[in-house]
């Protein structure tokens, strides 16, 4: 690079003035090379985002860092009620380190105060002016909008005040975009003349800036776009908008020299600023907030204490010396690497969080491979019993920052952020920032917008890009790929626009917002390391920095995970206490196991042999148990029939892509039907636990101490080497790894095998630590299914309160898995959330669909201990207004009020009458009104319900449906089963059992379909997705490919009730079946339907209403199929008929399943048979 530069750009907007630049951060330092320019600026727009990221690459790429801001000031105080001014900019670039630290504390400014816009006051600008360089903004900045309005005192009042705060770092800047006709744009040219002149009155030096936006003047247009998208305006629209030229883009210095030729000090003054900024921002070691004044001395007490209150209450695994030997061993390492504290901080929270009943999780990660963390109750995982390594924690040998990643109760886990907020103080503690990119799908969609392209045009565009993985590819790729995408590009030339606009902006940074767990705390103002930034939705600050560069700024990152098993399980502890009994105390009073005094409800402690609970695993009927929801992990279940938790810790570790392939030899060596393959007596006992196979990382580090003499530090240096394939590395390890294996007595090829064998298992091989730790709440989840089914379902339910997919799973689960009874949602019996009583589950009131719990509470509290006796009971007792119309609905298309009046369709169009008696009697109760009757209200007349006849089953069926998300009191294809057994046709859990027994299965299936979605293939093919269900199962998201596309979608025009033809397969433990064919229910069963129908009653009242159900059908003629009724008096004589004979009433009358089932609904039908 020249040594003399003419001029150095020091207003430049990377990716990260979000929505605004389009100037990539890493393509910045070729920019500089190219344009012979040794340093440069970055001033993003109220942000220091990528401060220390620009630093530390421009340095590495030699070029100077200049650090910046573009900042918004609050120049002008408005009276109140007037219209406030919008803030304007300014820049400012820090000189030294001080300057740095008063730009972080600036920046936090902008974000940490409640306002419309982030800003700056001129008072905090003054107080943190030291060794900022500052230019006056341009145009656009405070002075400028001022000169261009004509108030040319207040400008020279203003910049006098900025002379006085920055002195000889005050620069007057000067912006010159032309527009094509080579003239200024108004605002420059409207300020520049008063500009220059003011400069000169008041000896300020002027700066030429070129505001830069873009790199190359090609990207006008897609950056034009990009800025639509942030302000959701339209390209082309007539309406103001924002707008910026051609000339916006990173010029070179003869094109700078050029446009500035009339005033070269202005050019000169950017080299001037360069060289008088001499400084970047730098890194740091990790800094902790000092937990106690000799912490060593603190986390040995704390370590031992802890330790013999394990031991006290467990039975130990080994030894008391080697616990004691252990325990030091991790002390001298802890202290050797200086992280005393942060082991004080990390178990400081997690006590006070188990103090205040918040559960934590066991463990997550390596963390509990350590003692002294189990000791000091971070981790719950006793490392000697589960055989797990410290240094795969902390390794001696490889010094970096110990991580703990703590579970916490879903529900609480802000209660322990704010501890720490209150115990470390709210300016030290804060959350991380992160960002969102313009993906390419996002970027087809956002750029079709402002483009003003059909909006299923652009959907269409979209859903052309392949997704892999979970990220689609880029357009550049999908081009390639995807000739249809190519082939529209080519038909129309908005839509080449777009993908070319969509290619220039993809990537590019889109958003800001805060790490789900991630917490710093500092051991001083954060702001004072980094600055700060406030997501809208949080009153938390976060950090300005991302997880990556906030570490390198010397912030410590906490994580605050958030696990919503640990929910789960607290609700189902909850459920059982509130039954009255602890947890040790099964339903029938069975004693389940003795608990040590005190410890009476401690899941951590419950026994890890339970054999109900492996049961449970062998049998599979693990929906719900946590990490073996899946059907793939319920197949190796059956396979592998677990019988202890280091099965289990396996099965955690092998369920993954890779080691999945070696389920099937674990199982067969577990269960005697294979012969265990050994590989060197000196190390096969390492994997005794594992059937011979290498599952984990701690045995292949285990391996290279004891085949190979390396140190468990040294044999976790090689582990990362093999795990992340870093050859040299490896190509090192391999001689010393042979070398020792001979020096312990192993002939070179048997090591140079091992050696192979660890190589390919240290990619598969999963943290030991990590898988133990999940391994146990698994079991606690399957323990309390097997002990506690009812109470732990009921806690399962209430923590996907609002998942209607789920709780329909769920709901099948207790039914036909565990048997067990669900009490239907009932204001006299439910409870907002799901519930026991009696043993059965109690259908909550807040899972019914757009109700909320808190509406629902108010029915509960309005109850209270007194049920309620009628609709007008509960109008007076509860505020119906305030409940709303559409709860209410759905708890009437639930049968929620079936208790107070069985009429659901009349409850459903009496809710208007009811909901304005129950305010009137509310509107008086608030009014304090005393009526002559007694309370409030009490003289309202009763309103009169609607005279409506209840609907039929299927519709009361299918209204339930609407509300609760699936069938629960019945399902529409009951009434059918014996016509479909007739035809030959399966159930959807006779197909399942067939599938898993022979591997595939085809047959015909009865069933409703739901969700119905036409689709299109990668290759163009339509299709269907659907769910499907009959009386015995569920399947969601099918796919049905259909040779006649056209005739099955008429057949689902016309009916939701349909036989399939059903492909099933059992893929990796998976039932997957795919839908061949379609036809109508009725069309298929109308040969198959009953003879007759035998109607049995109890009440003389029945007969005219039979008859006028029956007359309905034949009327209408939806039912082809006739036959014989018979009607049956069970317990009153028909006029001229024997009780309990049949009588006939005639041949001819419609009869079908449902038929049968409207009849079967009839208030004094008891019975209907077939005849």
């Amino acid at each position: 690079m020249s040594r003399s530069p003419r001029f150095i750009h020091l207003r430049v907007h990377t990716e990260y003035s979000l929505l605004e630049g389009a100037v990539r951060l890493k393509t910045l330092p070729a920019l500089c090379d190219k344009a012979n320019m040794p340093a440069v600026a970055v001033t993003d727009t109220n942000n220091m985002f990528c401060a220390l990221e620009f630093s530390v690459s421009a340095l590495a790429a030699g070029v100077q860092p200049i650090v910046g801001c573009q900042v918004d000031v609050a120049y002008e105080t408005t009276a109140p009620g007037e219209r406030a001014v919008r803030p304007a900019p300014v820049v400012l670039l820090a000189q030294n380190r001080r300057g740095y630290e008063g730009l972080m504390k600036l920046n936090s400014c902008l974000y940490l105060r409640e306002a419309d816009w982030p800003h700056v006051t001129l008072d905090e600008l003054a107080a943190h002016s030291d060794g900022l360089i500052c230019l006056s903004g341009g145009p656009d900045g405070p002075v400028g909008r001022l000169l261009r309005q004509g108030a040319r005192a207040k400008a020279e009042a203003l910049m006098t005040r900025l002379a006085g705060m920055f002195g000889d770092r005050l620069y007057v800047e000067l912006q010159r975009h032309p527009t094509e006709t080579g003239a200024l744009p108004e605002a420059e040219r409207l300020s520049e003349r008063p500009s220059i002149e003011m400069a000169y009155a008041m000896n300020l030096p002027l700066v030429a800036t070129n505001d830069v936006y873009f790199p190359k003047t090609e990207m006008y247009e897609a950056h034009d776009a990009l800025i639509c998208i942030a302000e959701g305006a339209y390209v082309d629209q007539q309406a103001e908008r924002r707008r910026l030229t051609q000339q916006h883009y990173f010029k070179s210095p003869q094109e700078m020299a050029a446009l500035f030729a009339d005033l070269p000090e202005a050019l000169e003054s950017t080299v001037e600023i360069a060289q008088r900024c001499a400084y970047a921002a730098e890194r740091h070691d990790p800094i902790l907030p000092r937990f106690a004044e000799d912490e060593v001395e603190e986390l040995r007490r704390q370590a031992k204490e802890g330790l013999e209150a394990r031991l006290a209450v467990i039975d130990p695994a080994a030894p008391r010396e080697d616990y004691d030997a252990r325990l030091e061993f991790e002390l001298g390492i802890i202290e050797g690497m200086g992280f005393p504290g942060y082991f004080l901080i990390v178990a400081d929270f997690i006590k006070w969080a188990k103090d205040h009943d918040i559960p934590v999780g066991p463990g997550r990660g390596s963390g509990a491979g350590s003692l002294v963390a189990y000791a000091l109750t971070i981790t719950d995982l006793d490392p000697l019993r589960y055989s797990l390594l410290f240094e795969r924690f902390l390794n001696p040998e490889r010094v970096s920052m110990p991580d703990f990643d703590i579970d916490f109760c879903m529900d609480r886990r802000e209660e322990v952020i704010r501890y720490v907020q209150e115990k470390y103080g709210k300016d030290r503690v804060g959350q991380i920032i992160t960002f969102g990119a313009l993906l390419s799908k996002a970027a087809v969609r956002d750029v079709g917008r402002v483009l003003q392209m059909p909006y299923g045009q652009v959907d269409r565009l979209s859903k052309l890009i392949p997704v892999e993985g979970v990220k689609p590819v880029s357009i550049e790729k999908a081009l390639a790929e995807e000739p249809r995408l190519r082939e529209e590009a080519k038909a129309e030339e908005v839509v080449d626009r777009l993908l070319t606009y969509g290619q220039q902006v993809e990537g590019l940074l889109r958003n800001a917002s805060t790490h789900a767990a991630g917490v710093v705390i500092g051991d001083r103002a954060l702001d004072e390391l980094v600055p700060l930034y406030r997501d809208p939705r949080s009153e938390m600050p976060a950090t300005q920095f991302n997880m990556k560069w906030v570490e390198q700024a010397g912030l410590v990152k906490f994580d605050f995970l958030g696990l919503k098993t640990l929910t789960v399980i607290q609700n189902a502890i909850d459920q059982i206490r509130a039954s009255g009994r602890d947890l040790h105390e099964a339903a029938d009073g069975t004693v389940l196991y003795e608990p040590e005094p005190g410890t009476e409800n401690d899941i951590g402690l419950i026994p890890l042999d339970d054999e109900r609970t492996y049961k449970l695993y062998a049998r599979a009927q693990t929906v719900a148990v946590f990490q073996v929801e899946s059907s793939g992990m319920m197949d190796a279940l059956r396979r592998m029939k677990p019988t202890c938790i280091e099965d289990i810790v396996a099965l955690v570790a092998l369920y993954r892509p890779g080691p999945m392939e070696n389920i099937p030899q674990y199982c067969d060596v577990k269960n005697g039907r294979a012969e265990r393959e050994r590989l060197h007596p000196s190390i096969d006992h390492i994997l005794d636990e594992t059937q011979g196979i290498i599952v984990y990382q701690e045995q292949v580090m285990q391996i290279a101490q004891e085949m190979a003499g390396y140190s468990l530090g040294g044999a976790d240096l090689l582990r990362r080497a093999m795990g992340k394939k870093i050859q040299e590395a490896m190509d090192a390890e391999r001689p010393k790894f042979i070398a020792g294996a001979k020096a312990h007595g192993v002939d070179d090829r048997k090591a140079l095998e091992v050696w192979n064998l660890l190589d390919k298992f240290a990619n598969y091989g999963f943290n030991k630590s990590h898988a133990a730790a999940y391994a146990v709440v698994s079991y606690q989840t399957a323990w309390l299914k097997a002990n506690h089914p009812v109470e732990f379902m009921a806690g399962v339910m209430n923590c996907d309160l609002h998942l209607t997919d789920k709780l329909s799973v769920y709901a099948e689960e207790v039914r036909r898995g565990l048997n067990l009874e669900i009490v239907p949602p009932c204001v006299n019996r439910s409870e907002a959330t799901f519930s026991v009583s009696d043993g059965k589950l109690v259908y909550a009131l807040g899972a019914l669909k757009n109700v909320g719990v808190e509406a629902m509470r108010l029915i509960v509290e309005g109850r209270g201990g007194k049920p309620f006796s009628t609709v007008f009971d509960l109008a007076r007792r509860v505020d119906l207004k305030r409940i709303g119309k559409r709860p209410l609905e759905m708890l009437a298309r639930a049968g929620a009020f079936d208790e107070l009046d069985p009429n659901r369709h009349r409850i459903f169009r009496s809710l208007d009458a009811l909901t304005a008696y129950s305010a009137a009697i509310h509107e008086q109760r608030a009014s304090a009104q005393v009526s002559l009757f007694g309370d409030a209200g009490d003289d309202l007349p009763e309103p009169r319900l609607s005279p409506v006849d209840d609907w039929l089953p299927n519709e009361r069926l299918a209204e339930e449906q609407l509300a609760i998300g699936f069938y629960l009191s019945g399902h529409p294809l009951d009434d059918y089963a014996t016509a479909l057994k007739r035809k030959g046709l399966m159930t959807l859990a006779d197909l399942q059992l067939k599938a898993e027994a022979e591997g595939a299965a085809i047959a015909r299936v009865g069933v409703i379909v739901s969700g119905l979605q036409e689709r299109k293939s990668g290759r163009g093919t339509r299709f269907f997705r659907m769910n499907i269900s009959d009386p015995t199962g569920q399947v969601s998201g099918m796919a049905l490919f259909p040779d006649d596309f056209e005739s099955v979608r008429k057949v689902f025009e016309t009916t939701t009730q349909v036989v399939m033809t059903l492909e099933a397969r059992f893929n990796e433990g998976q039932f997957d079946p795919i839908a061949r064919s379609v036809a109508p229910i009725d069309g298929i069963v109308a040969d198959a339907a009953a003879v007759g129908l035998n109607v049995m009653i109890d009440d003389l009242d029945a007969v005219p209403v039979v008859r006028s159900v029956l007359e309905r059908f034949r009327d209408d003629g939806s039912v082809k199929s006739k036959g014989p009724i018979f009607l049956t008096a069970l317990s009153v004589p028909l006029p001229g008929a024997v009780q309990d004979v049949p009588v006939h009433i005639g041949d001819g009358w419609p009869v079908s399943p449902q038929i049968k089932g409207a009849l079967k609904s009839l208030p004094g039908v008891v019975l209907v048979e077939d005849a």
